[in-house]
């Protein structure tokens, strides 16, 4: 028997681009799709049309068939109408409330989709860590595009033994930087915030003011898991600090968020951290540093639970663009499987199990002399 896997590409595919990220996050699919063989349908999110006709110039110039590369409008309708074509795959950027809408309706005519949704990233601070590099860390990681980043910190888990001066780094770190919210942003996580500390959290910097205003950033201390800004997605500059006595704990606290798309583990001892991250349910773990090794296109990048499943980016990316399809080469007549069942066949196969994975050579050689009996009984059995 020969077996051949085949990689062919899916047909079209449709990519719904986030806003965030307008070049980077498309950039990538669409070359994938293209490069796999596939017709790309690129819808921009908001305020990314500019940035999609670059990256499709870009692409023609390049040598791709500008007939394989179709931009759409950047609205919400237009995403939904793209729904309703005749694609082969989606690739789908954005919230998970939004996903869920995505995935409903393709379920209907069984369209597979990728879906890379958002995040509620935790931070482990081991006792060893370099206190004064960890808060420059995450001083990055809330600074960087606005913390409009899926994977920007959002829970911070620090061993007690440093908690109190790296809560005094942070605030002394993050004291310059403090502006009101936007009026939207102040509607989404002013419940929240509210239900963290009518439950027991207070504001270590920024926060919410007696006229209702929201001072950012802003960082919760006290954060238990059970609190509803723990397992909620956003983008603002928000952290939420959580002292924890072990790994152990931070492991156990972690898991309680139903968002699993990156984390981040802060330590000097990398077999430790390493030990730690084999744990950490999340699609990448990044140890000593923040976001930036995720953005290499030639690393696979995706989610677990609420963020999402499949991969975009790097050669799995490149496969997530393809259909598996096997051919396989039967050579000769031979084919004693087309032949009625003989009564000998069930001793015959128990005892080429017991031949091929037995412990005991003693037993193996024993079962394959009934072997070689029973295919001698067969084949008197069927001679004409």
């Amino acid at each position: 028997m020969e077996s051949e896997i085949r990689r062919e590409p899916c047909g079209v595919v449709l990519i719904i681009a986030p806003a965030n990220y307008p070049l980077l996050l498309p950039g990538v699919q669409a070359l994938q799709g293209l490069a796999a063989g596939n017709g790309v349908l690129l819808k921009p999110g908001r305020g990314g049309s500019r940035a999609a006709a670059a990256l499709a110039c870009i692409l023609i110039e390049a040598g791709f068939d500008p007939h394989l590369l179709a931009l759409l409008p950047e609205s919400d309708e237009a995403a939904r109408e793209a729904l309703e074509l005749p694609v082969d795959k989606v690739i789908f950027t954005g919230s998970f409330d939004v996903g869920v809408e995505v995935l409903a309706s393709l379920a209907r005519r069984a369209i597979p989709c990728v879906t890379e949704l958002s995040g509620c990233d935790a931070v482990f601070i081991r006792e060893d860590a370099d206190v004064a590099f960890c808060v420059e860390a995450l001083r990055f990681g809330l600074r960087l595009n606005d913390s409009a980043t899926c994977i920007a910190p959002r829970r911070v888990f620090v061993a007690r033994r440093i908690a109190e001066r790296f809560e005094a780094a942070l605030c002394d770190g993050l004291a310059d930087a403090s502006n009101l919210a936007s009026v939207p942003t102040v509607e989404k996580l002013a419940p929240l915030l509210r239900d963290a500390v009518e439950n027991g959290a207070t504001f270590l910097v920024g926060g919410l003011d007696h006229r209702g205003g929201l001072r950012l950033p802003c960082v919760l201390n006290d954060a238990r898991p059970h609190m509803r800004i723990m397992h909620a997605e956003f983008f603002a500059p928000v952290l939420c600090v959580t002292i924890v006595d072990s790994d152990e704990e931070a492991l156990d606290l972690a898991l309680d968020c139903p968002y699993a798309l990156g984390a981040t583990i802060f330590s000097a001892d990398l077999a430790a951290a390493q030990k730690m991250a084999e744990r950490v349910r999340a699609g990448c773990v990044v140890i000593n540093d923040m976001i930036v090794p995720t953005a290499d296109p030639r690393i696979p990048f995706g989610g677990r639970g609420r963020s999402g499943f499949g991969v975009t980016r790097g050669a799995e990316g490149l496969l997530e663009m393809t259909n598996v399809k096997v051919v396989q080469i039967r050579r000769g007549r031979a084919r004693p499987h087309f032949q009625p069942a003989h009564p000998g066949d069930e001793t015959l196969f128990t005892n080429w199990i017991v031949a091929a994975h037995a412990h005991g050579l003693g037993r193996r050689l024993a079962a394959a002399l009934q072997v070689a009996r029973a295919l001698l009984a067969r084949s008197l059995h069927l001679s004409p």
